[in-house]
């Protein structure tokens, strides 16, 4: 399965059966803290954050589904900032059996488009 792209992306977002996961740490998933080179600060509106930390703390399938708690069928799509934490949660993911695709443009290339929603908006 392919990346997602970003104009994909933007066109799916809310879409039913997509659930958008951002594997940064919680303070970049906030706004409290992010790359600097970053327009924005925060995460993709409807995101909810998995931290990729707390992923590969998982010790087997059972343990990841359980973390994760997202019904079968549902297609993930994995951000971070700039594609490479969740290039390597989409691998753990997909093991456990999730369809999950990444964004390699991720935080990096959203951040940069202010008509794009983001939540919350720290700047």
């Amino acid at each position: 399965m392919e990346d997602i792209a970003f104009a994909e992306l933007r066109g799916r977002l809310g879409e039913d059966g997509l659930v958008v996961v951002d594997v940064r740490t919680a303070q970049e998933f906030t706004g409290a803290a992010g790359a600097p080179c970053d327009p924005r600060q925060g995460h993709i509106e409807g995101a909810r954050n998995l931290p990729l930390a707390r992923l590969l703390e998982c010790r087997s399938v059972d343990e990841i589904l359980a973390l994760v708690a997202l019904p079968e069928g549902v297609e993930i799509i994995a951000y971070c900032h700039s594609g490479q934490r969740s290039a390597f949660a989409v691998q753990v993911l997909r093991e456990a059996g999730y369809r999950a695709r990444n964004y390699a443009g991720s935080w990096h290339e959203w951040s940069r488009d202010p008509s794009l929603p983001c939540e919350p908006v720290f700047r």
